[in-house]
């Protein structure tokens, strides 16, 4: 499978416990943080649901 490359662009702060949820399980901690993860369909769920709050790096 290929691999994304996402960051955190915007702060979870005021958003609902399940994007809370959700940018913690992507495995953010920090604000402009960027992360490797494979394409799986669980992943890209997943940034679906919080794409207001990432960006895909290219």
């Amino acid at each position: 499978m290929s691999t994304i490359k996402i960051k955190q662009v915007k702060s979870a702060i005021k958003r609902p416990a399940d994007q809370k949820a959700t940018i913690k399980a992507l495995g953010f901690r920090k604000l402009n943080q960027t992360i490797e993860k494979e394409a799986t369909p669980q992943i890209l769920g997943m940034v679906k649901k919080v794409q207001h709050l990432i960006h895909i790096v290219e």
